[in-house]
């Protein structure tokens, strides 16, 4: 049977979801330049979206992508030297280092792709961008998603994320980033802004802040597949096998933490045979793999340790809170925040009861940066609605309905001031 031009289009389409971080950075590693390498990757994309319908998938789509985008870098190059010697009269040296420069690009061009993956993960999250273009440039460059892709996921205008993207990239050739691995001190640092990217990816999908949607797993997905990449880039980081672990566990539940209308499923009332075993048998896994490395967790592996205790817990009922306090307790020694101590409060009430936790909701009542905070309120309303204070409760779950930008939270927080009205 014939293949239709629609199925070339949506061949083309997946090849390049899976192929195009290899390929722009294999590319970047050759130009030394990331908007170069992207152009350049775009360029045979097109390429392919012209060939195939005629010629049909080849059968390495992946490496043809490559061959074609490597040879329009070398016609490039080529060009540019025909009109440097047009232009000025070259000598004889500097002919002698041209050739050179050439001789090793196309050398460069045979080499296996090594490291390439990390070091475009370096230069996607460079600190020298800020937080929202580092997210956009590596969705971009190592998630494969268009503009408009990322601009849907995130609910801005597709022509803001256009424009970050674009700003990224000149302040990358700008300050005339490396395409390298760093090392020593620069190298923790570039490798912490690299988790945090990841890590905001995956919590955006796991929990959105605004929108029509509790979550977006395909957000979570690809966080998870670069997060995935950089463990086997670096076996031997704890920090990285200690998100990817997160990741795993928290992935574990996204088929459970919504209903059938797609409304929320808090994690206590979610049902755990629904929790994807696989998921969790990974990332127990990893965070295994994190702790025989040595030394003390870090704090995205406390994360994980974390969330492996209620994946370990066949029902709420049998999970350990009190390991759940203590291990809060060491994330709080190395990440303090109100947050962390929000949560902490959280898992101290289960332990030992609502008015233990609400004395310590209450002590961050005065914090500035939770004045916004949606879940502190709704922590509070869940408190002291077990605690029977119904009233106080509906208006706290009324607050954080107020405070949320998502509609789906806004629902079940309304949801739940109703009902402390029909308790009452």
């Amino acid at each position: 049977m014939a293949v239709t031009a629609i199925e070339i289009h949506r061949a083309v389409e997946a090849v390049w979801r899976i192929e195009s971080a290899r390929l722009i950075a294999g590319l970047a590693r050759m130009v030394r330049d990331v908007g170069l390498a992207e152009e350049l990757a775009q360029d045979a994309l097109v390429t392919a979206l012209e060939t195939w319908p005629e010629s049909g998938v080849p059968d390495n789509p992946g490496a043809w992508l490559m061959a074609t985008a490597k040879n329009r870098a070398l016609d490039r190059l080529r060009r540019r030297k025909r009109l440097e010697r047009k232009h000025e009269e070259i000598s004889r040296a500097q002919e002698a280092r041209q050739a050179l420069a050439v001789a090793g690009f196309e050398a460069a061009i045979d080499d296996d792709i090594g490291d390439d993956l990390l070091r475009l993960m370096f230069v996607a999250c460079h600190p020298v961008l800020p937080t929202t273009a580092r997210v956009a440039l590596t969705l971009r460059l190592l998630g494969g998603l268009t503009t408009d892709e990322i601009a849907r996921a995130f609910l801005v205008p597709e022509a803001t994320i256009a424009q970050r993207i674009v700003r990224a990239k000149r302040a990358l050739a700008a300050t005339r980033v490396p395409f390298e691995v760093p090392r020593g001190s620069e190298r923790d640092a570039r490798l912490s802004s690299v988790l945090e990217v990841l890590y905001l990816v995956f919590n955006e999908g796991y929990a959105a802040t605004a929108g029509d949607d509790w979550t977006r797993p395909a957000l979570c997905e690809d966080a998870l597949r670069l997060g995935r990449i950089l463990a086997e880039l670096l076996p031997r980081e704890p920090e990285v096998l200690g998100l990817v672990a997160l990741m795993e566990i928290q992935a574990s539940r996204l088929g459970a933490r919504t209903g059938p209308s797609g409304e929320p499923v808090l994690l206590l009332d979610q049902d755990r045979g629904r929790w994807d075993r696989l998921l969790i048998g990974r990332g127990l896994a990893a965070l295994e793999r994190a702790e025989r490395i040595g030394g003390a967790l870090g704090p995205y592996a406390l994360q994980a340790a974390i969330a492996a205790c209620h994946a370990r817990a066949r029902t709420a009922a049998e999970t350990d809170w009190a390991r759940i306090v203590a291990l809060y307790d060491a994330l709080a020694g190395l990440l303090p925040s109100p947050v962390v101590e929000l949560n902490r409060a959280v898992a101290v009430a289960m332990s030992q009861g609502p008015a233990a936790g609400l004395e310590l909701v209450d002590m961050l009542a005065g914090e500035p940066s939770l004045g916004a905070y949606h879940l502190l309120p709704s922590v509070r309303g869940d408190l002291l609605s077990r605690l029977g204070r119904l009233d106080e409760a509906r208006a706290e779950f009324e607050r954080a309905a107020s405070l949320t930008r998502n509609a789906r939270e806004r629902a079940l927080l309304r949801e739940r001031a109703a009902a402390c009205t029909r308790g009452a």
